[in-house]
């Protein structure tokens, strides 16, 4: 059976920032059939569970493991360490389970794949991937986003 990594949240795990989940229907469809790896990089990474917001700031997610960008919480607490922690324990998870794709939550400054939060906490986007999405990537997973989220 062919693995997939997932955000847990979007598996009904309620990791995100603000204590709840994602899961539709669209991603139970999605996964059907395949072996689920769910994974949570923030939390996997040290942050708890509520935190606060956190967004790209300098960049995205390929911009923080270059070092030239950084992940920090509307109060401008500096949370990088901790994301890119999570994204390489994210990584560990997918290979060890012989992931080739990655279904991952929009927008997230973790999972985000060609959208994400602008670094202003307005709610504005810009291009960009996650840390996640990004090492996983540049490590040849296939990235996306998930739908009806």
């Amino acid at each position: 059976m062919e693995a997939i990594l997932v955000s847990a949240c979007l598996r009904g795990v309620p990791c995100r920032f603000d204590g709840r989940h994602k899961t539709s229907p669209e991603i139970e469809e999605t996964v059907a059939g395949r072996e689920v790896v769910s994974f949570c990089p923030e939390t996997a990474g040290g942050l708890a569970t509520p935190r606060r917001p956190a967004e790209l700031v300098g960049g995205d997610g390929h911009d923080v493991l270059d070092g030239t960008a950084r992940v920090v919480e509307d109060t401008g607490r500096d949370v990088t360490a901790e994301f890119v922690e999570g994204a390489r324990r994210a990584l560990t998870a997918a290979r060890s389970a012989g992931c080739t794709e990655a279904l991952l939550m929009a927008r997230s400054p973790s999972c985000g794949r060609g959208t994400v939060y602008d670094g202003s906490f307005t709610g504005e986007l810009v291009p960009g991937d996650g840390v996640t999405s990004a090492l996983l990537e540049r490590n040849g997973i296939a990235v996306r986003s998930a739908p009806g989220v």
